[in-house]
């Protein structure tokens, strides 16, 4: 039964193999940040990594992933990274806790600025954000190439929001320098500023003081659970998209 069943799978498949229907996205890193910086990738759950989980990437240098349509997840830039005398590699934001630069399926650390993606394929749409609900660590920019629709374009927090972080969110470098910074839900969490419990609904968890912050710097990014209206973008399949760190 199962020879049998696992022929019908492959003969269902094949008409979508052969008219296209599967297909992959080319997804560009670029590092324009003055210096090293390591991506991180994740997979939803129940679906398999990507060919590279995690990579090294120098000032001013592209990394090209291919990555199979359908498909979702999540994209971030990890920084301050190094490797102790045990071989462990570690990283002051962004931090993956695998102690490798492959973060073999485990997410960043908060706070830390994420690009996240859903991949439609079949002719579909793609949706993609800039995501600093979990807080910020790094600028980072998301632009279609090819693709067409009304919110199909550029969406970025290109500021530094760490320069204007509050102190009671900002994460500190052994220097004393504002590495991160915090989201309020991360830093205090309490429901309001998390969206949780009583507050779990848009017209009960409005913008916060702390969000705005975020939301003033860059205005495209989700600086909240709720902030949906202004940071959703989706562009029908076929686009191939660079992401750009320190844009």
């Amino acid at each position: 039964m199962e020879v049998v069943g696992s022929l019908l799978f492959v003969l269902t498949l094949l008409p979508l193999f052969l008219s296209g229907a599967y297909s992959s996205v080319t997804f560009t890193f670029t590092n324009n940040c003055p210096y090293t910086i390591w991506p991180g990738t994740l997979t939803g759950a129940g679906t398999s990594q990507l060919t590279s989980t995690g990579f090294e990437l120098a000032s001013k240098a592209s990394y090209t992933l291919d990555v199979p349509s359908p498909w979702s997840g999540r994209f971030w830039g990890r920084s301050q990274c190094s490797t102790d005398t045990n071989g462990k590699f570690t990283c002051a934001t962004g931090d993956c806790g695998s102690g490798q630069i492959a973060c073999n399926g485990a997410g960043g650390t908060p706070p830390v600025s994420l690009v996240e993606f859903t991949l439609s394929g079949f002719g579909g749409q793609d949706f993609y954000d800039v995501s600093l609900v979990d807080g910020f660590n790094l600028p980072v920019s998301v632009t279609p190439q090819g693709g067409s629709g009304d919110y199909c374009s550029t969406t970025s927090c290109s500021s530094d929001v760490n320069k204007v972080c509050p102190q009671n969110l900002a994460v500190q470098g052994p220097d004393g320098s504002v590495i991160a910074c915090k989201s309020a839900c991360l830093a205090f969490g309490q429901p309001e500023y998390c969206c949780s419990g009583s507050f779990d609904s848009p017209d009960k968890c409005p913008p916060s003081s702390y969000s705005m912050i975020f939301k003033n710097q860059c205005p495209q990014a989700y600086s909240y659970a709720y902030d949906d209206k202004t940071s959703t973008f989706t562009c029908s399949s076929g686009a191939n998209y660079l992401l750009t760190f320190c844009p």
